[in-house]
């Protein structure tokens, strides 16, 4: 048996799990699953339910599915199939006497400390009132993600995960976990139970595999898995039609592919580190060497500023870290500019106060 201890969980849930072949809604799944949620209810668990599907079930309302679709038509998908999705989880979630929130979210929730903060007061509040969260990703207005650039709502689950402060992210899919081979064509391919660190050949493993309606795949799951383990969170991979998976999972039963944590951030940290970066700070090798001291960043140690961004958003600093700025990015290239003169005519810097606060920076590990 695992040792869990999960208090909070986020369960995400993949398009070809909740979706029948034809695309449309399995309703009876989407049933089972209230009732395993509340049974974590019962326990004092709280769960949010990340889904897929919205996009597969507009395509099947709309007599789309299995046709390509360029951005623009999947977003017509979306729009469509996200009210026929979430009238079937508030049907199915009544069932047992439970309400549910859409909460649909795009990437800039977690890069605004401002938004994200309110993201965090809703759902708490949520809890408060007994409703259970169900997130998706905002597929009508974020085409950037419909494109593929974070596949299928997993990076999406991880972030939900870390930024909530979960225990246990557990991707549910169709397959039973991360194998040592492909088990589509070989026979012999063996379930890993536990992966401990996400190294090159874990990376080679995962490959890529993807369908018309869903944007997934293992390799997607292994970038959720880092931010999962970065930010102290255990997250399991199985298959979400075993019975009862989510409580069996929760309860410790080793079931699918265990990603076990370990590094552990602040909350404040973990929104600095998988903050959507607004620009960059190129500096030099002596502010570099300031910085993994633990100091802060001044403007005299920046070479140059890349992109526009504002007070209190998150930029790369170089390749080693992220960190808040106290300053907008025309204000920081004021001051390089007058540090970089004031140094070339010989005179004493006067430019002291911090750009970046070290509290502020996060190295990458």
């Amino acid at each position: 048996m695992r040792k869990l201890d999960a208090k909070r969980v986020v369960v995400k849930i993949g398009t070809n799990t909740i979706c029948r072949d034809d695309g449309t809604v399995d309703q009876g799944y989407l049933e089972d699953v209230a009732r395993q949620i509340e049974v974590l209810r019962e326990r004092d668990v709280e769960a949010i339910v990340v889904t897929s599907g919205a996009i597969g079930s507009g395509s099947a309302e709309l007599g789309l599915d299995g046709k390509n679709k360029d951005v623009a038509m999947k977003q017509a998908c979306a729009a469509v199939g996200q009210g026929v999705l979430m009238m079937a989880w508030r049907d199915a979630f009544r069932r047992y006497g439970m309400n549910v929130g859409q909460v649909l979210l795009t990437y800039g929730a977690f890069s605004s400390r401002g938004r994200y903060l309110d993201l965090r007061k809703a759902i708490d509040e949520m809890f408060r009132l007994g409703v259970v969260p169900v997130v998706n990703e905002n597929d009508v207005i974020a085409t950037d993600e419909i494109e593929e650039v974070f596949g299928d709502n997993d990076k999406l689950s991880a972030l939900v995960a870390s930024k909530m402060d979960a225990d246990l992210l557990l991707l549910l899919t169709d397959v039973d976990g991360l194998y040592d081979r492909n088990p589509e064509t070989d026979p012999d391919a063996r379930l890993i139970p536990t992966v401990d660190e996400i190294t090159k050949d874990i990376e080679r493993i995962a490959g890529s595999r993807k369908n018309e309606r869903s944007t997934g795949g293992m390799r997607t799951k292994i970038n959720a898995a880092k931010v999962a383990m970065e930010s102290g969170c255990s997250m399991v991979i199985a298959n979400g039609h075993e019975p009862n998976v989510i409580v069996r999972v929760v309860d410790g039963e080793e079931m699918g592919t265990l990603f076990t944590p370990h590094v552990r951030y602040s909350n404040r940290e973990r929104w600095i580190l998988f903050a959507c970066p607004r620009g960059k700070l190129n500096i030099d090798e002596g502010a570099e060497e300031a910085i993994r001291n633990g100091n802060s960043l001044l403007p005299c140690g920046i070479v140059s500023v890349e992109g526009r961004f504002k007070r209190g958003e998150v930029v790369r600093i170089n390749g080693l870290a992220k960190g808040m700025v106290n300053n907008s990015s025309t204000e920081i290239a004021a001051m390089v500019e007058a540090c970089q003169r004031e140094k070339a005519e010989g005179r004493h810097n006067g430019h002291d106060r911090a750009v970046v606060e070290s509290a502020d920076i996060v190295l990458h590990e």
